[in-house]
C-alpha cells in the first residue's frame, strides 16, 4: 500500500510539473509576440519574418512585432534573443549563418548555437543567386557565370564581392565558390543585404551571392543581372537562370540557405510545439505559399525535432565548408 501511495504521489508531482507548460501552451499567446531579426529591414530574413508575422497575428489575434537587431553577421540579434525570457513571447528568425556557419567561423560567440535555443520550426528554404551590377557586366564583358570565372582568373582580387556580413550564407557561398573555382575576390562585408544591394546597383561593388528574395525585385527590373543560383536545381522564381554547378560548370556546388524560428533555451516544449503547429497551418495556406514563392522562397515547415536534426547536420556541413574555404573572422 505504501508503495502504491508513493507511486501515485510521484505521478501527481510529475503531472503537476507538466501542467504549467501545458497551461502556458493553451493560453499562448496572451500578449504581443516579438520576432527578433538579426539583420536590417529589407533583407530576406526580414521579409520572411514579416510575412509569417502578419499571418500569425491574424491567427493569434495578437500583435506580432518584428524587431530588427542587425550587426556582426547576425551575432548581435542572436545574442539578444538568447538572453531573452524563455516564455515563447520572444522568438528568433534564425538562418544557416547564425547556426551553421558562425559556430566554426568565430572563435567566440555570445551564444551557444547548440545549447542556447529551442528549435521551433523551419520556415523556408531559399537559393542564393550570383548577381552582378550591370555596370560591371558591361565593363568586364560578363554575361554568363563561365565568363565571370574567366574574368576572375585573369584579374585576381580585382573584383569586389559584397556580402550581408561576415559569416552569413552570402559570404560563405562566395568563399566556397572561390575555393572550388580557384579564383580570388576582395570581400566587402555589410550589415545586411539591403545596403550591400544598394552599393551593388550603384557600382561600388561588383558581385554578390545574395539570398534570392532580397535580389529578386532588382533582377526582374533589370537593375541586377543574375548569372546562376547556388542550389542543385533551378529556382521556380528564375526558371531561365542556371545553377552554379551546371553553368560554371562547378560540379557538386551546393549552398542552400534556410530560415527558421527558434526560442530561448527553457521555453516550454508545449509552447514551442503550439507555435510550430500554428505556423505549419499558416504555411499550408495556398495564398501564403504563393506570397512566399513570389519572394523566391519555398515554404518548409517542420516539427521541432525535425528542425533540431537540420541544425545538427548543418553545423557539421557548414563547419566543414568554413574549414575547407579557409574563411576566418577572428
Amino acid at each position: 500500500m505504501k508503495r502504491l501511495i508513493s507511486a501515485l504521489a510521484a505521478a501527481g508531482l510529475a503531472f503537476g510539473a507538466a501542467v504549467p507548460g501545458i497551461a502556458a501552451a493553451q493560453e499562448f499567446p496572451a500578449k504581443p509576440v516579438r520576432i527578433i531579426v538579426p539583420y536590417p529591414p529589407g533583407g530576406t530574413t526580414d521579409m520572411v519574418a514579416r510575412l509569417i508575422g502578419d499571418q500569425l497575428a491574424i491567427q493569434w489575434k495578437q500583435t506580432v512585432l518584428v524587431d530588427n537587431r542587425p550587426g556582426a553577421g547576425g551575432i548581435v540579434g542572436t545574442g539578444t534573443a538568447a538572453k531573452s525570457p524563455a516564455d515563447g513571447y520572444t522568438l528568433l528568425m534564425g538562418s544557416v549563418g547564425e547556426f551553421g556557419i558562425n559556430p566554426t567561423l568565430y572563435k567566440k560567440l555570445p551564444y551557444d548555437a547548440a545549447a542556447d535555443f529551442v528549435p521551433v520550426t523551419m520556415v523556408a528554404k531559399v537559393p542564393n543567386v550570383v548577381v552582378v551590377s550591370p555596370a560591371f557586366a558591361e565593363r568586364a564583358h560578363v554575361q554568363t557565370l563561365g565568363e565571370l570565372i574567366a574574368y576572375l582568373k585573369a584579374h585576381p582580387k580585382h573584383v569586389n564581392m559584397a556580402s550581408a556580413g561576415n559569416g552569413t550564407s552570402t559570404h560563405l557561398a562566395g568563399e566556397l565558390f572561390q575555393r572550388m573555382t580557384g579564383t580570388e575576390m576582395s570581400h566587402v562585408a555589410y550589415k545586411g543585404s539591403s545596403p550591400a544591394i544598394a552599393d551593388l546597383m550603384g557600382g561600388s561593388v561588383d558581385v554578390m551571392f545574395d539570398n534570392l528574395p532580397a535580389s529578386l525585385p532588382f533582377i526582374r527590373s533589370g537593375k541586377l543581372k543574375a548569372l546562376a543560383v547556388t542550389t542543385p536545381a533551378r529556382s521556380s522564381a528564375l526558371p531561365n537562370v542556371p545553377t552554379v554547378a551546371a553553368a560554371g560548370p562547378v560540379p557538386g556546388f551546393d549552398a542552400s540557405p534556410w530560415f527558421g524560428l527558434l526560442a530561448p533555451r527553457g521555453t516550454p516544449a508545449a509552447v514551442a510545439q503550439k507555435i510550430s503547429q500554428d505556423l505549419t497551418r499558416v504555411l499550408g495556406e495556398p495564398a501564403v505559399q504563393a506570397k512566399m514563392r513570389e519572394l523566391g522562397a519555398e515554404p518548409a515547415p517542420s516539427t521541432p525535432d525535425a528542425f533540431a536534426e537540420v541544425l545538427k547536420k548543418d553545423r557539421q556541413k557548414w563547419g566543414d565548408i568554413v574549414r575547407l574555404s579557409g574563411a576566418s573572422v577572428d
